[in-house]
C-alpha cells in the first residue's frame, strides 16, 4: 500500500455508505478506478459530500482544513465534476454538488475519458462478487424497461411514465445526448454493435444533462431532436432503459451485445426479480408459425423456438416487456400483457436514493440474496453466474 491509498480507502469507504454501495473488493480494483478519477486531494474532499446536492456554503465548512475559500472549493469541485467523479445541479438559482454511484454515474460520466486500464480496472471490480451483491440488493433498480411505442395499443392504459414519448415531453430540459459508453466500450476492446453503428443514441435530461454539460460531455440538443433519436432507437431494436423515476434523467438504449445491464441480465437464472418492467410479452399459439423473427430480434434472450415452425415460447422469467418481438411479428401473434401488479417508480431521482438509501440490506440481507440466486440457478438450470 503506498502513501496515498489511505484517502482513496476512506473515499470507497465513504461511498459504500451513501444510497447506492461501492464495496471494496478482494483485488482493491475499486481504489483504481478512484485514482482514475480523484487526485488524492479530491479524494479527500468527496469524502465531505452527500448523496444529496449540497450548494457551496453547506459544503465549504467541512473542508475548511483542506480549501481556504469557498471560491478555490468550487474550483475544486469544478474539476471533479470534469473528471466525472460527481454530480452538480442548479437548484433555486444555485450549483449545488453531490456524490454520484459508481453505477449508473461515475462510470457513465468517463465516456470521453475511457482508456484500457480504466476498461480493465472497472470490469475486475464489477465482476467481484461483493459488487454484484450490493448492485442487486438494492430495493429498488436504477433503472427499468418500458415499452416501445410500436408494441403500445389503446388497451394497454401505459402510464405516462412507460412512454418515451411522454417522458420527453414532461421535461423542461435541458436536453443532451452522449456516446452510448457501452458501444464505445465495445469498440476499444476490439468489438462491434449487432444493430447499430450509430454512436449518439444515450439521452440525459434535467440534473443529470446538467452535470453531463457543466463536464463538458456529450452534446445539447433540442427536445425536437431527442424525440427523433428515441424513434431511431426503436426502429432499430434498442431496448429503452430510462431512470427509475416518474421524471426521467437519462434513457438509456441498449443492446444484448453492448450493454452491462443486458449482460447482467444474461448472466442471472431469473433476471426479472431484479428489473423494473410493467409488462411482459404474450404469445398467441394459434396464430405464431414458429418463424422466429421474434427470437432474433429479442435482446433479453427471452423467446426460443423450440421446434421448426412451431409456436415460439417467452421464458417469463428473462421477458422485460420491451414490445420489440412485437414489432417484428408478421403474424401479429405477439401482444404485450401488463403485469398484475403495476410498479410506480418514484418521481424523482432524489427520491428514488432516499428509498435506497432507507432500504440498504444487511449481511444477512445479502446473505439471503446469495442463497436465493442458488436457489434460483438450480431451479432453472441457468449457470452462467458460475462461469
Amino acid at each position: 500500500m503506498n502513501s496515498h491509498d489511505q484517502v482513496y480507502i476512506d473515499l470507497q469507504q465513504h461511498l459504500d455508505r451513501q444510497a447506492v454501495g461501492f464495496p471494496a473488493s478482494k483485488s482493491r480494483a475499486e481504489l483504481k478506478i478512484l485514482r482514475h478519477i480523484f487526485t488524492p486531494r479530491e479524494a479527500a474532499i468527496a469524502t465531505f459530500l452527500d448523496y444529496r446536492h449540497e450548494p457551496l456554503e453547506a459544503i465549504h465548512p467541512r473542508v475548511t482544513h483542506l480549501v481556504e475559500t469557498a471560491e478555490e472549493l468550487a474550483s475544486v469541485l469544478d474539476g471533479i465534476l470534469n473528471k466525472g467523479g460527481i454530480e452538480a445541479a442548479e437548484i433555486n438559482g444555485r450549483t449545488c454538488y453531490a456524490n454520484t454511484p459508481l453505477v449508473v454515474g461515475m462510470y457513465e460520466l468517463q465516456v470521453d475519458r475511457l482508456t484500457p486500464e480504466f476498461i480493465s480496472d472497472f470490469k475486475t471490480y464489477t465482476s467481484d462478487w461483493r459488487f454484484g451483491l450490493e448492485f442487486l440488493a438494492t430495493e429498488l433498480p436504477q433503472m427499468r424497461t418500458i415499452p416501445i411505442s410500436r408494441s403500445i395499443r389503446p388497451r394497454h392504459q401505459v402510464a405516462r411514465c412507460d412512454q418515451a414519448a411522454a417522458l420527453l415531453e414532461q421535461t423542461e430540459g435541458p436536453f443532451v445526448v452522449l456516446d452510448c459508453i457501452c458501444r464505445k466500450k465495445q469498440r476499444l476492446t476490439g468489438g462491434s454493435c449487432r444493430l447499430t453503428d450509430r454512436r449518439e443514441t444515450c439521452l440525459g435530461m434535467g440534473p443529470i444533462a446538467q452535470t453531463v454539460l457543466k463536464g463538458g460531455i456529450g452534446r445539447e440538443i433540442r427536445r425536437q431532436e431527442a424525440l427523433a433519436i428515441i424513434d431511431a432507437n426503436q426502429k432499430e431494436g434498442l431496448i429503452l432503459q430510462p431512470s427509475n423515476t416518474a421524471k426521467a434523467d437519462f434513457i438509456c438504449s441498449c443492446c444484448g451485445c453492448c450493454c452491462g445491464m443486458l449482460q447482467i441480465h444474461h448472466n442471472l437464472p431469473r433476471p426479472v426479480d431484479f428489473w423494473a418492467t410493467n409488462f411482459y410479452a404474450r404469445i398467441d399459439s394459434a396464430d405464431c408459425n414458429g418463424c422466429g423473427l421474434c427470437t432474433r430480434r429479442c435482446q433479453a434472450r427471452a423467446i426460443a423456438v423450440h421446434d421448426d415452425r412451431q409456436p415460439v415460447r417467452v421464458d417469463r422469467n428473462r421477458c422485460l416487456g420491451c414490445g420489440h418481438c412485437i414489432a417484428v411479428c408478421p403474424q401479429k401473434a405477439i401482444a404485450l400483457q401488463k403485469k398484475p401488479a403495476e410498479r410506480h417508480p418514484p418521481e424523482t431521482r432524489a427520491a428514488l436514493f432516499e428509498v435506497l438509501k432507507a432500504n440498504r440490506k444487511s449481511r444477512l440481507g445479502k446473505a439471503k440474496l446469495a442463497g436465493k440466486l442458488a436457489l434460483d440457478m438450480i431451479r432453472t438450470g441457468h449457470l452462467d453466474l458460475l462461469r
